[in-house]
């Protein structure tokens, strides 16, 4: 909450300090998004943001978050149902029993299916509900609460990140760019499947230097008189793949994986016994135990308000990319991702840093003579690997928030394997360059 205030209060001062500027726009027929058109930046009246009205900004980035904040909720409490019922004890019990000494096999398990999900989906938020479920998993094992940040939203981001199929990030730039869909597959899966090793084989020697002897389970905990168990698990894996199959081919949105598990909450409070006031009970506490996580998004969604009213964000993106004319490829290259680090701090989306910083790099690119999957590549690996870093990601400060642990404690985990993935991203970037990709 420091954190997060105190970004609102820095961006309301440089909207004092900066000049107000913005490029014009036009409807995008690919992608139906309003996107800048490139070379059209100009300057406008000033409009600096002051102290009440930055206040004010916080429950406006709250109601333009809603869709997100709503879904923690709802998800959230399903799985509290889920939990009242004993399912996840059970399920986490028999698991740590069949992996015995062996628990570090649960990392690269539970860590590629995040990856996965980030890979296919974009996973992020509906991490958030989870976390209890893998605190106790990490726990029963011996591991800090980091490897369950790390086995899960870590490995979502990195999957996220070097996805060939992304629909909220590769597949945008891809349109944009005008370049056929899931074009440059291959070269992508290349290079994701030793990233998600990379940061996994990373998260598995913290694990094993940082472990402490295991939490056993209480011989009280009423775990084997969880009812239907495998019929609610069984919910919960349908209600992923249906989610999934609806962004892929229906293009659903958080609303639909709010309803989904709604009902899958409903249907596991009466499967696993709790009955209409049980089930609603569990569901009351699990939006309790999410409020504060998902406060914390509508808090990150305000400092991009702020910037906005401001009207500072297209002045920062005109700055970055006007040095980035004139340079050699290779440093040109350089220079765009790092461009696309910087931006994600005060443009926390990465659908919507596509659709503002695209069509200004892709005609730059094209003037140069670097591949426009060259660029969409700097625009991957710079915005998406950032989103492990950046206290503007409401959804990892929520993740953290739940797993109760420190910014500053994640930042010492996560940043030397951030560095190793840049640099598995440079070599991308620059074989794709060599090779004409």
């Amino acid at each position: 909450m420091t954190l997060l205030t105190a970004g609102i209060l820095i961006a309301a001062a440089l909207t004092w300090i900066m000049p107000a500027g913005e490029f014009e726009r036009r409807q995008d027929a690919n992608t139906g998004r309003e996107v800048v058109v490139a070379g059209t930046y100009h300057s406008v009246e000033r409009t600096p943001v002051g102290f009440f009205k930055a206040m004010v900004a916080i429950p406006r980035g709250m109601a333009e978050a809603a869709d997100v904040i709503f879904t923690v909720f709802l998800v959230g409490g399903a799985f509290a149902v889920i939990d009242a019922t004993g399912t996840w004890r059970k399920g986490v019990r028999q698991l740590v029993q069949k992996l015995g000494t062996r628990g570090l096999i649960v990392i690269p398990i539970v860590g590629v299916l995040f990856a996965t999900g980030g890979a296919v989906e974009n996973m992020q938020e509906e991490i958030i509900a989870l976390v209890p479920v893998l605190l106790l998993l990490t726990t029963r094992l011996g591991f800090a609460p980091v490897v369950a940040v790390a086995m899960s939203a870590g490995a979502a981001i990195v999957g996220a990140a070097f996805s060939p199929i992304n629909p909220f990030q590769v597949q945008i730039a891809q349109k944009l760019a005008d370049v056929p869909l899931l074009s440059g597959g291959l070269f992508r899966t290349a290079f994701m499947l030793p990233a998600v090793g990379l940061w996994l084989g990373g998260t598995m020697r913290y694990a094993q230097r940082t472990r402490v002897p295991p939490v056993l389970a209480s011989a009280d905990e009423p775990v084997e008189e969880a009812r239907n168990s495998s019929i609610i698990l069984a919910l919960v894996v349908i209600g992923f793949a249906l989610y999934v199959y609806g962004v892929a081919k229906l293009g659903w949105v958080f609303d639909e994986l709010s309803a989904i598990f709604f009902v899958i909450g409903l249907a596991a409070g009466l499967l696993g016994g709790l009955g209409l006031t049980g089930t609603m009970q569990a569901f009351i506490a699990g939006f309790r135990d999410m409020a504060f996580a998902a406060l914390l998004i509508g808090f990150a969604r305000a400092i991009f308000v702020v910037l906005r009213d401001g009207h500072i964000i297209d002045t920062i993106v005109n700055g970055m990319a006007a040095p980035l004319t004139g340079t050699p490829d290779a440093v040109t290259i350089a220079g765009m991702w790092g461009m696309q680090t910087l931006l994600h701090v005060p443009v926390p989306s990465v659908s919507g840093q596509a659709v503002l910083t695209m069509p200004i790099l892709i005609p730059l690119s094209d003037l140069l003579g670097i591949g426009r999957q060259v660029t969409i590549l700097a625009y991957q690996y710079g915005a998406g690997l950032c989103e492990m870093l950046t206290p503007t990601n409401g959804a990892l400060m929520a993740v953290l928030v739940a797993a109760n642990v420190k910014f500053g404690d994640w930042l010492k985990f996560a940043l030397p394997l951030w560095a190793a993935l840049v640099g598995l991203g440079f070599v991308a970037m620059f074989v794709a360059l060599a090779i004409g990709l």
